[in-house]
């Protein structure tokens, strides 16, 4: 689907993507309320299909940067998805959840300097499959969340877990592993 297409089709969303870069969003993906920037270039947004999204930020700023979201991913409210600086690339797999208000960031934002040279690169976040991520998380750079695992309510992860671990608090520790998950069925 193109911009063009994605505007006519859900006015609720605002879209800024510059010349020379790439948005793939699937025709099946439910996009309400979202707010997408796209600056420099060569820069990659996909959107699966069977997406979810709701009144989340996404931005992509820099060039040669990457945010791919894969198939049956639910994305809630007020979250923020960001893929910043050179060749950075932020990775949601297959069906995740993330609650309301998770914050993925692959750059602090600014530079930090000791003694002139910056000691802040960004980093990429890897996602695996069958992830959730509870209300109110923040992901930091660099970090790579393993295929099933649950990251609980109010944590910042800072530092990699493996497949099917439940990583808590802040900053976020494992608590368990050897564990999965399924989303609730609503009525």
């Amino acid at each position: 689907m193109n911009v063009i297409d994605f505007l006519k089709l859900n006015l609720r969303n605002k879209m800024k993507v510059a010349q020379g870069n790439h948005v793939s969003i699937d025709a099946s993906a439910k996009i309400r309320g979202c707010k997408i920037i796209v600056k420099g270039r060569n820069n990659h947004l996909r959107i699966a299909k069977g997406c979810n999204l709701r009144n989340v930020h996404i931005e992509i700023l820099g060039n040669n940067c990457s945010i791919t979201i894969d198939e049956g991913c639910v994305i809630g409210e007020n979250c923020y998805l960001s893929s910043r600086e050179e060749g950075t690339r932020l990775a949601l797999g297959a069906d995740c959840m993330l609650s309301r208000n998770v914050k993925l960031m692959t750059s602090d934002g600014h530079d930090i300097l000791k003694a002139g040279q910056r000691v802040n690169f960004a980093k990429d976040i890897t996602v695996g499959c069958s992830v959730w991520l509870a209300d109110n998380v923040t992901v930091l750079k660099g970090v790579t969340i393993g295929e099933g695992s649950i990251v609980g309510i109010n944590s910042t992860l800072t530092k990699s877990i493996a497949n099917n671990e439940v990583a808590a608090g802040s900053p976020a520790k494992v608590v368990a592993s050897d564990m999965s998950w399924h989303e609730a069925l609503t009525f």
